[in-house]
């Protein structure tokens, strides 16, 4: 029942009704995150999505938006991540035409008041503060750095703070004229709405955005290994946290799906093998899974885990030896089966809700200009074989090419770096 429609603009809308549902989501995507930006601009994609929020043309003073969708007993929020940025809404069903109007206003006619600007430096700022005392999330920024070095893959999405001081009201509007254009974008209705009028609104409303050409990302570089690599933040802590990773592939990667059930086998549940090395024998952590980050031109496998100091090496060498387990012998018949069923259930499980729906089908309209249904994701799933699950393992997991992030008390590197051998 998903349909797309692309405007004489460029602009593609995506319709997914779902008449049993008790609410209706609207969600704006845009080709921006801060793989688009320079080294003078990073953090800026960031900071534009916040500033969306406070005023518009038709809601010109702060609180307006957040007052207004508060009324309508709506949910609301924004995102960014390394290749774009999201803006959306969830309200029960009769509301929907009025979050259409509100969301479409904050992101077609945002002010960029100046002294909103520079009130709102100081609340990014202190988003970087809170990540920064946050290591379960500062260490997977240490882990891109790690992989993708001084380029905008390895930069953080929030910024630099000697960027954010230094951010112009210029450069907001020249990001934004660059960047929100009609073929850039897309808008996704999900949830109980008449479709033939929900088309014509969407239609109305972004009928005028400007058809300019795409601005694409600089390609990634793939940095040349020669041995495995640790990267250290000396932090003083309860706990250390690690992420030990390798380089993968893209998105359009055929072998993503035998990707996925290979991280479910190694850490995608309580019955993982990760989760019951780790946590359940060691007693060495509380959290410890594992997964893939696919984008455009690149992407990376990892094990994350927060770790009792007096484990870590244990854990690292566990690590290690399920990678080498996974490529020395091919996984059964039943654990593979149960991986599989694993992930089927937790897609299907993850899109009760009419926001989890837009976002799926958004997510892979806004990156791969395609979609396919969660029976044809699952279909995928279930044709992995365990031959191509260890082919997959046997292609990533190689001694030069490991990678390791660590937060914690330590301050030698090389102490960590003579561990990661296969």
């Amino acid at each position: 029942m998903v349909r797309k429609v692309v405007l004489t603009n460029g602009l593609r809308i995506i319709l997914v009704p779902e008449p049993s549902s008790v609410a209706s989501t609207v969600l704006i995507l845009v080709e921006a995150g801060s793989e688009y930006e320079t080294k003078r601009t990073n953090g800026l994609s960031h900071f534009l999505e916040h500033m969306t929020f406070k005023g518009t043309k038709n809601r010109p003073k702060p609180g307006m938006i957040s007052h207004e969708l508060d009324s309508l007993g709506a949910q609301s929020n924004a995102f960014t991540n390394q290749e774009y940025t999201g803006y959306w809404a969830k309200v029960q069903s009769g509301k929907f035409g009025k979050i259409l109007e509100i969301v479409s206003d904050l992101y077609l006619h945002p002010l960029f008041n100046t002294d909103e600007i520079e009130k709102e430096r100081g609340v990014i700022i202190e988003e970087i503060n809170m990540y920064e005392d946050t290591p379960m999330r500062r260490v997977q920024e240490i882990f891109t750095t790690l992989l993708y070095g001084d380029q905008p893959a390895g930069w953080d999405i929030a910024g630099r703070k000697e960027v954010i001081r230094n951010l112009s009201r210029e450069d907001f509007v020249d990001y934004r004229n660059e960047h929100y254009v009609a073929p850039k974008t897309v808008v996704v209705a999900a949830g109980n709405f008449k479709e033939g009028k929900m088309l014509r609104e969407i239609k109305t409303i972004f009928a005028h955005l400007p058809r300019r050409p795409r601005v694409h990302k600089a390609k990634t570089k793939i940095l040349r290994m020669r041995g495995p690599a640790v990267l250290l933040k000396h932090k003083t802590s309860d706990q250390s946290h690690l992420v030990l990773g390798v380089r993968a592939f893209h998105i359009f990667d055929k072998r993503r799906f035998a990707l996925d059930v290979l991280a479910d086998v190694l850490g995608g549940g309580m019955s993982s093998r990760l989760f019951r090395k780790i946590r359940e024998e060691l007693g060495a952590a509380y959290y410890i899974r594992a997964g893939a980050d696919l984008y455009l031109d690149h992407g990376y496998f990892e094990v994350s885990s927060g770790v009792d100091h007096l484990k870590i090496e244990k854990v690292i060498d566990a690590i290690l030896g399920e990678f080498r387990r996974v490529c020395d012998e091919p996984v059964g018949r039943e654990e593979l089966q149960k991986s599989k069923d694993h992930l089927a259930g937790n897609l299907l499980l993850s899109l009760e809700s009419a926001d989890e729906l837009a976002s799926f089908y958004g997510g892979q309209e806004i990156l791969t200009r395609a979609m396919r249904t969660p029976k044809q994701v699952i279909q995928k799933i279930q044709r992995v074989t365990s031959g191509e699950v260890q082919r997959v393992a046997r292609a990533l997991f190689r001694p030069r090419e490991l990678n390791l992030a660590i937060i914690g008390p330590y301050k030698h590197a090389g102490h960590f770096k003579k561990r990661l051998t296969l």
